[in-house]
């Protein structure tokens, strides 16, 4: 495994192996999505993969594969509505979007996929996604890459700048690699965070009722988010709060591979020996 570079937002540097993996797919709420679901040991915890606002189960890339292959635990990726080979969102999206997905899709897919109490980990905005389900269900834990709860000036800034670059055209060819309609993914994603309604959008709520054990990890140069997003999970989380702060970006599962994957696998060994409050994962 080695730590790889991306160029912008929703596509990494390189495009090869666009599908590295087979997928299937599932019917949830009556539209199909797609899912990758890998074998791994009885008796521990699945994971759960949430994917970032442009991403899908091809843009984890090779992450997945590597990661079942660390823990042995069965894991499961998904693309949301309107990503990657699923189906488009039933409705439009709107500021309620992270609690629909983690209230109503999420457990959905979780009893259709027999996967109850399962390890969520989640990236950007799918972490949010994560943090807002565990809340409201049992959980096993929480890994939470590059996590939004409240929006930040740079945030909005980089979002803009982003939607610049898809206007262009040039993110938007990238796109095309990986999602059947990109309009649907981009526009899904940018309209909700750029939403005037959105700006006072906090999930510290949430992040009070959480009391699964949590890792958090983030890039020191995250342009979408400050380290003030951690710090306001640890603040509030009731839970045992591990964090991870490595160089680099937004996406530091694809930026510190190796890194990421051995930080998970060592919070996950000590959840599972009973190291940490919260019970065996």
């Amino acid at each position: 495994m080695r730590a790889r570079r991306r160029d912008d937002r929703g596509a990494p540097a390189s495009d090869a192996a666009v599908n590295p993996v087979a997928t299937r797919t599932v019917s949830i709420a009556g539209v199909p999505l797609e899912v990758l679901d890998l074998d791994g040991a009885a008796g521990q915890a699945p994971l759960v993969l949430l994917h970032e606002g442009l991403g899908s189960v091809g843009l984890w890339r090779e992450f997945p594969r590597e990661l079942n292959e660390r823990t042995g635990r069965r894991l499961i990726a998904f693309s949301r509505f309107g990503h990657g080979a699923s189906g488009p969102p039933p409705r439009r999206r709107t500021p309620a979007f992270f609690h629909e997905e983690a209230l109503a899709v999420l457990p959905e897919l979780l009893a259709t996929l027999d996967a109850a109490r399962p390890v969520l980990v989640g990236h950007s905005d799918g972490a949010s996604i994560a943090l807002v389900h565990a809340a409201h269900h049992d959980v096993c834990a929480l890994v939470l890459l590059a996590p939004h709860v409240i929006v930040e000036d740079m945030t909005l800034q980089a979002i803009r700048h982003t939607r610049e670059t898809y206007r262009a055209g040039h993110l938007r060819e990238r796109m095309r690699r990986y999602h059947s309609d990109p309009d649907a993914a981009f526009w899904g994603w940018c309209d909700v965070w750029l939403d005037p309604a959105f700006r006072d959008w906090s999930l510290e709520p949430e992040a009070a009722l959480v009391r699964a054990p949590t890792l958090l990890i983030q890039g020191s140069e995250d342009p979408y988010g400050s380290l003030e997003q951690l710090e306001r999970i640890e603040h509030n989380a009731r839970g045992h709060v591990e964090r991870l702060v490595v160089p680099g970006g937004h996406s530091p599962h694809l930026e510190h591979t190796v890194d990421v994957i051995e930080a998970i696998a060592r919070f996950l060994d000590r959840q599972a020996s009973g190291g940490e409050a919260g019970g065996p994962a």
